[in-house]
């Protein structure tokens, strides 16, 4: 990721194994992640099982919440893509319970936007 689009707040694609390692505990017994994106702090986690949302709280980062949406749970999701003078891309989750607002997070143009979307069906599919 790179550090201007980390400092004005895109998403970029982030190691897994990385993510593994940081996360691991948040994890069930043979729940598996399959993809993760990082703003400058926070992270969205998609298991084979949830999305998780890592959100890092306050200047030192000791306050953090984790989300946890199953994807049945998900009504119904859109992706913007980039245009050509746009910078960054923008997914909107819909879920149950949460009201009419979509959560809204906005990935760099190097993150691959149509990957998220297919991740997405996919599981919410299941």
């Amino acid at each position: 990721m790179s550090i201007i689009s980390g400092l004005i707040g895109n998403a970029a694609e982030t190691d897994i194994e990385d993510v593994k390692k940081d996360y691991g505990k948040l994890l069930g017994k043979s729940e598996q992640v399959i993809q993760a994106y990082q703003w400058v702090r926070d992270l969205l986690i998609f298991t084979d099982y949830r999305l998780i949302l890592v959100d890092i709280q306050g200047a030192t980062g000791k306050k953090v919440d984790y989300h946890s949406i199953p994807y049945k749970s998900i009504r119904h999701f859109a992706v913007e893509s980039t245009g050509h003078f746009d910078l960054e891309a923008e997914l909107k989750i819909w879920v149950a319970g949460l009201g009419a607002e979509p959560l809204v997070y906005t990935f760099s143009k190097d993150a691959d936007v149509y990957r998220v979307q297919a991740l997405l069906a996919e599981c919410v599919g299941k």
